[in-house]
């Protein structure tokens, strides 16, 4: 069984993606892309101000982060 997902806004999953070596490289409208070089991972993080992140965007995200939810988890 998976483990909970906190609930998050899009500012606290910009911080987490900041720490696992991710750097915004461009915004189309309400979508933010950050790119990780050291593996060419890429991440869309849909930002609309103040609102919590869907339980199934969000672990689409931490699964392009190539994140489990217990590593992610402790990077909160």
């Amino acid at each position: 069984m998976s483990p909970k997902l906190p609930s998050l806004t899009s500012t606290e999953l910009v911080r987490v993606a900041l720490k696992t070596g991710f750097v915004f490289r461009r915004q189309t409208g309400s979508h933010a892309i950050y790119v990780r070089e050291s593996d060419n991972a890429r991440v869309v993080i849909p930002v609309h101000a103040g609102k919590t992140l869907k339980p199934k965007t969000l672990r689409g995200i931490i699964a392009d982060m190539k994140l489990t939810t217990e590593e992610f988890s402790n990077l909160l």
